[in-house]
């Protein structure tokens, strides 16, 4: 059965290039090409797949040990020019270690399936991105 739950963030220009996300819980993000230090809007999309699985990864194998190492590396090919802008090729490597011992074999033993359940059903963003869930602009009506 499918299940559905309305999602919403708003942002806000501040100044050329400077933009405010927010969610519906109040939590703010600062970003833009005008921002020192933050991270483009490209950089969020690849953040947000790194987050939704790594999220998942770290619920599947926490709960057996604490990981000794967890990095999470995105690599993407901006493809523009004379076509429309897109990513392509993106891959997304896990660096992630246990301590020794029966516990840290169990979270090894994990990671494999945590990945695959990620990929195949439970991370909502890379999810959308593979599948290529339309995207709808409109601007409102202003008059």
């Amino acid at each position: 059965m499918e299940e559905i739950t309305d999602k919403r963030v708003t942002l806000t220009r501040e100044a050329e290039g400077v933009y405010l996300a927010r969610n519906a819980d109040g939590a703010e993000y600062r970003f833009g090409y005008n921002v020192d230090g933050a991270l483009s809007s490209i950089e969020l999309l690849m953040v947000a797949i790194a987050g939704c699985s790594a999220t998942d990864l770290d619920m599947m194998t926490s709960r057996r040990a604490e990981p000794t190492k967890f990095d999470v590396t995105v690599d993407a090919q901006k493809v523009g020019g004379s076509s429309p802008t897109f990513l392509r090729d993106i891959e997304v490597l896990f660096d992630v270690a246990f301590p020794e011992g029966e516990d840290g074999d169990k979270a090894r033993a994990r990671i494999g399936a945590a990945l695959k359940a990620s990929e195949e059903k439970t991370c909502t963003v890379s999810r959308t991105v593979s599948h290529g869930s339309p995207v709808t602009l409109s601007a409102a009506d202003n008059t």
